[in-house]
């Protein structure tokens, strides 16, 4: 029977890139990577929204976006939502110029800005607190970001998915080669959740959408990267 020194090297298997394995061991291993993901219902969100206005003084800046900040969080007071469930952003003002094509630049103006992030700890409030901003003068909405409250049951259920994953990968492979797994020899884990988040760059002409965030979904990953130990008492080749 022949010697064959390079079968070692040639059953090292990947389906996909793994970076993180770059050490591979000196025996006859298998690597896969394990997906799994998991779709749940958003119960809660977060959004972000700001007011930004213009006017010929610093100080008349200010005062109109103080004066819109303070409205909307007195709105949302009232409504019962909890302090440690809004934030709000120091005030921005920066002077504003025109640049003529012959001249120095001339001062038209100051332009102020503050942001408000809220909490919606129950989504069906979600469209009630959007109104409030755009009574309030809100004039933009930075993101609406979807959420639930039990993440880590989510992610477990997508990490046992992954993990499933990998095993069936490589059982599979496994079995195709003629060979049989005899164990884990290594196990690398970087989680890898996803929830979306809704971006809008204009205002709430367009909060009509968000009648659609109640029948939307968050999809949640997770991802696991096994190196396996391979049964080497089958030979690949036998000498004629």
């Amino acid at each position: 029977m022949k010697a064959i020194p390079t079968v070692v090297a040639a059953l090292s298997l990947s389906l996909s890139s793994l970076g993180v394995l770059a050490n591979s061991p000196d025996f006859p291993h298998l690597a896969t990577t394990g997906y799994g993901e998991v779709i749940a219902k958003p119960d809660m969100a977060e959004f972000s929204v700001k007011v930004v206005e213009s006017t010929m003084t610093a100080e008349q800046a200010k005062q109109s976006v103080d004066k819109v900040v303070r409205t909307f969080l007195d709105a949302l007071n009232t409504e019962g939502v909890e302090k440690q469930d809004v934030t709000s952003s120091n005030l921005y003002i920066t002077p504003q110029y025109h640049y003529p094509k012959d001249g120095k630049p001339e001062l038209v103006g100051y332009r102020a800005s503050r942001s408000v992030t809220v909490t919606v700890e129950d989504l069906a409030d979600l469209n009630q607190y959007l109104d409030l901003a755009l009574n309030s003068g809100i004039n933009q909405v930075d993101n609406i970001q979807l959420k639930v409250k039990d993440q880590a049951k989510y992610q477990q259920q997508a990490r046992m998915a992954a993990i499933k994953d990998a095993n069936s990968k490589a059982e599979f492979l496994a079995e195709g080669f003629g060979k049989e797994l005899n164990g884990v020899w290594r196990i690398d884990y970087n989680m890898s959740g996803y929830q979306p988040v809704l971006k809008r760059s204009m205002a709430m002409d367009a909060r009509s959408e968000s009648n659609s965030y109640q029948d939307s979904t968050i999809v949640i990953r997770d991802s696991v990267d096994v190196i396996y130990k391979i049964d080497w008492s089958v030979q690949w080749f036998h000498s004629g």
